[in-house]
């Protein structure tokens, strides 16, 4: 495993759509490994693979309650509106308010293109949102209202 280095706010790379993932393999196991152990050595809570600049449909989140890895992610289902302040790990040092689902439902594949179903409510919903959006080249900072605040 490796740790790989954060696109940051101004890099083309965040703006461009992400390609699907065809190739279920030991390059996309290690992919999603390299971006776990990135997402927790920057203290960070999700990851998508153009952050690490791949265009590839993959994400990894952990609210605390281990690791999801996300392949080819959509979201299927959402229901009801909660405020939140977010942070990126692209956009480093900021935060602004945004408003997302307080439940989204995603459908996905799993490294080995399995199929997977996850439901999240509060901070998860937000963490599938936020990542997603990455894979459509969209960040937290084209929705957030008002200012950008400092981090404390």
């Amino acid at each position: 495993m490796a740790i790989r280095n954060i696109l940051t706010l101004g890099e083309e790379t965040l703006r461009k759509k992400s390609r699907p993932v065809t190739d279920f393999n030991e390059k996309l196991g290690a992919l999603l490994d390299d971006m776990l152990e990135t997402m927790h050595e920057a203290n960070g809570v999700g990851l998508a693979a153009p952050q690490v600049g791949l265009l590839r449909r993959a994400v990894v989140i952990d609210i605390g309650e281990g690791p999801i890895e996300l392949v080819n992610p959509v979201i299927v289902e959402t229901s009801g509106r909660q405020a939140f302040e977010e942070g990126c790990l692209s956009v480093p040092g900021k935060r602004g308010l945004t408003h997302r689902p307080e439940r989204t439902v995603v459908e996905a594949q799993d490294r080995h293109g399995n199929p997977i179903r996850v439901e999240g409510e509060g901070l998860l919903s937000v963490a599938l949102c936020h990542e997603i959006d990455h894979l459509d080249g969209k960040l937290y900072v084209d929705i957030v209202e008002g200012e950008l605040m400092e981090e404390e």
